[in-house]
């Protein structure tokens, strides 16, 4: 039955309506399932075999209990999402979870109350090729199904999941490459490339390196996928200050367009959208299939950290940051990335040796002596030397996890240069960060912007990444008994929180990691580049069958959208 007959038979018989569609989509669902080699499946919640009433999965309600806070099981499972409100219809209360502070407690999903689909996609095409991309763009503009596209679902902002969407996993897409002289396609200029699938994480990643004696630029947490949104957002890593931004090292995507069309886009064709590749954004352009990065040789790190175990002992971490904003421009200028909170700093560096990094960091390292000295409770000082960027990043790994498994608001701020110039702005920023913390005490100050990388002005993030030194975050949390109003708290708590920063700073966020109602969003992501970024997506993807929250060209009032508070 065709679609319009469908639609002729609801309006003359109402009744027989929801009946009627059903078994057309049924039918449909059936004909792509055919025409992708039978790798359409059901999405189905994460909690679905811990539901008391569900016989079919019961036997695997133990390994969620167990894993239900491990990023690694969510990230294999397509309808689990790191940051489970995305799982959720937070709009309805729709949702099928746990309580995070105790995963063996079934009150959650114990009758009367329901597990429920949310917002996570009902169908998942289990992507493979090209084709099976194809496949899905002629039946969503066929059926207007909204499309999502999910590897891991490490997403801050639910773009990867939709109610009634069509969810492309590309999470088997595996396939990783080293070529010494890589030539982009139509180019002749070679350079060590890295081909990541879509489906590749950056332990992964990091790993291959390593069997390959080369450096490669990425995220500071296993699980996050390397060629996806991480890398199409921007992509910041501790390494950033002198190596630059996943975009900056960017040689080659191979994507598939909203017309079905596989295109490969580098320096040398599809320009334009390589250029929106290079930090436009993802879920918006296309479904980019692999992509391929500069590979850099094995560095040496220079590894510096302090560390002490108060977490709200405000008079030591005004010290702390007062050393660290102090020396902020100076140490940029040394090749210093790195990470900190409330009572840790821990920089890394690729340039110096052990001496001139000893010598360069000194005001840190005296800082953490004098908390030795004075016996502050955990207090460590580590000054050291990492043999490669993956050894580090294992030694670092092993203790610094993402937070899974926790519905949260995550916020974020760009600060710039400017702010670290005089004694008076230093001060003034110190003091946001900490009044930052009164709100929300869980912030991270992420020393990754490519501060001493200038890039080539054919990347489209914002400008605001090359004149700033932190991208800070913070958070706001709910557990699974959140009302709609506790909700909004914790969204408006955190946006409160880094007004602190917003106040003090221009309009400047990651896009990847910020408000999911960040003011003058097109301004703070993108800053010059949008209309740019705008005309390319309408472009590509004049249908606008890709659309995502706060995206490119993106349609508030869509009903992927209906979720969202």
């Amino acid at each position: 039955m065709s679609r319009q007959r469908t639609l002729l038979l609801c309006f003359l018989a109402p009744f027989t309506c929801a009946f009627t569609q059903a078994l057309f989509l049924a039918s449909e669902y059936s004909a792509l399932n055919s025409s992708v080699g039978g790798r359409l499946f059901r999405g189905t919640p994460l909690v679905l075999p811990c539901v008391p009433s569900n016989v079919t999965h019961a036997g695997n309600c133990s390994q969620v209990q167990t894993e239900y806070l491990d990023e690694g099981f969510r990230t294999n499972t397509p309808g689990a999402y790191v940051i489970p409100q995305w799982e959720t219809c937070q709009a309805t209360g729709a949702q099928c979870l746990l309580d995070y502070t105790n995963t063996l407690d079934l009150t959650p999903v114990t009758p009367p109350r329901e597990c429920l689909l949310g917002s996570i996609p009902p169908y998942f095409i289990d992507v493979r090729s090209e084709d099976d991309v194809r496949a899905a763009f002629y039946f969503s503009k066929r059926l207007q199904v909204p499309l999502v596209i999910k590897n891991t679902g490490h997403d801050y902002k639910g773009r990867s999941s939709a109610p009634h969407s069509l969810a492309l996993w590309t999470h088997n897409l595996k396939n990783i490459s080293y070529e010494p002289d890589f030539v982009p396609e139509g180019c002749s200029t070679p350079s060590a490339g890295v081909t990541l699938g879509a489906g590749v994480q950056w332990q992964d990643a990091y790993d291959f390196a390593e069997s390959q004696n080369i450096t490669l630029v990425g995220g500071s947490d296993k699980t996050v996928g390397a060629a996806g949104g991480w890398l199409q957002g921007g992509g910041h890593g501790m390494l950033s200050n002198t190596m630059g931004l996943g975009v900056d090292r960017a040689l080659q995507f191979k994507v598939v367009t909203p017309d079905g069309q596989y295109r490969v886009a580098n320096a040398c064709q599809n320009q334009d959208l390589f250029f929106a590749l290079r930090g436009g954004g993802g879920g918006t352009f296309g479904v980019v299939l692999e992509s391929t990065v500069l590979a850099s040789p094995r560095v040496t790190l220079q590894v510096v950290m302090v560390t002490f175990d108060s977490t709200t002992d405000t008079t030591i971490t005004r010290e702390l940051w007062n050393t660290m904003t102090a020396n902020a421009l100076q140490w940029a200028e040394d090749g210093w990335g790195g990470i900190a909170t409330t009572n840790v700093a821990i920089y890394i560096n690729p340039i110096l040796g052990p001496a001139e990094a000893a010598k360069s960091m000194n005001p840190l390292i005296e800082f953490g002596q004098k908390l030795q000295s004075n016996q502050v409770e955990g207090a460590q000082l580590i000054s050291t030397s990492f043999e490669s960027w993956g050894t580090f990043f294992n030694w670092f790994a092993a203790d610094n996890v993402a937070i899974t498994g926790v519905s949260l608001a995550l916020v974020s701020r760009l600060i710039p240069k400017a702010n670290f110039a005089t004694a008076e702005s230093q001060a003034e920023l110190v003091e946001g960060l900490l009044n930052t913390t009164v709100i929300t005490p869980r912030i991270i100050i992420l020393v990754t912007a490519p501060s001493s990388y200038p890039g080539d002005n054919t990347t489209s993030v914002t400008e605001a990444w090359r004149s700033s030194l932190y991208h800070v975050t913070a958070v706001s949390s709910w557990n699974w008994n959140a009302t709609k109003e506790d909700k909004k708290t914790a969204y408006t708590q955190a946006s409160a929180s880094i007004d602190n920063l917003r106040r003090i700073t221009p309009d400047a966020a990651y896009q990847n990691e910020a408000d999911v109602y960040e003011p003058n969003h097109e301004i703070s992501f993108w800053g010059s580049n949008y209309q740019q970024l705008l005309e390319i997506k309408n472009k590509y993807d004049p249908f606008h069958l890709l659309d995502c929250w706060n995206c490119v060209g993106w349609k508030p009032s869509a009903p992927q959208f209906s979720c969202y508070l």
